[in-house]
């Protein structure tokens, strides 16, 4: 596990950009309980226009949308793959973006994993790590 600060991140123009183009965002580890910052963000985000997409392999619906099992699974095309997991989850959430074709990466605050993020990265995706999407879009 990744506890150090993030070595690789974008920057707050790049965060402002990044959140106006986007139109899909999956949400890994979208949670049915309302007390979880994945579920109610996730509300946040459908408020805003967003088509979200909840990820999480025990649900089948969650915000009245289809829940998908992994990110593979979503036949969408997805803009950001916004990140509510353990860091040790990131390295494969991170392989499964890049094959997905996905814009950007996004680990929640208090997720880091700079290996993943590097290769995410270079595979030509916006990384964002450790920062709160619902307080950066209240920022945008």
């Amino acid at each position: 596990m990744d506890c150090e600060l993030p070595t690789t991140n974008a920057t707050a123009p790049e965060i402002a950009a990044l959140l106006r183009a986007a139109k899909t965002i999956a949400v890994i580890g979208a949670s049915p309980k309302e007390e979880r910052p994945s579920h109610w963000i996730s509300l946040y985000l459908i408020e805003q226009g967003y088509n979200v997409i909840p990820v999480n392999p025990g649900q089948t619906e969650l915000f009245g949308r289809k829940c998908y099992k992994s990110l593979s699974e979503v036949p969408d095309p997805v803009d950001i793959v916004d990140i509510f997991r353990e860091p040790g989850a990131v390295p494969a959430i991170v392989d499964e973006a890049i094959a997905k074709k996905a814009k950007a990466v996004w680990m929640q605050q208090g997720i880091v994993h700079n290996a993943a993020a590097e290769k995410a990265k270079a595979a030509g995706l916006a990384v964002v790590q450790n920062k709160c999407i619902y307080q950066e879009h209240q920022r945008v």
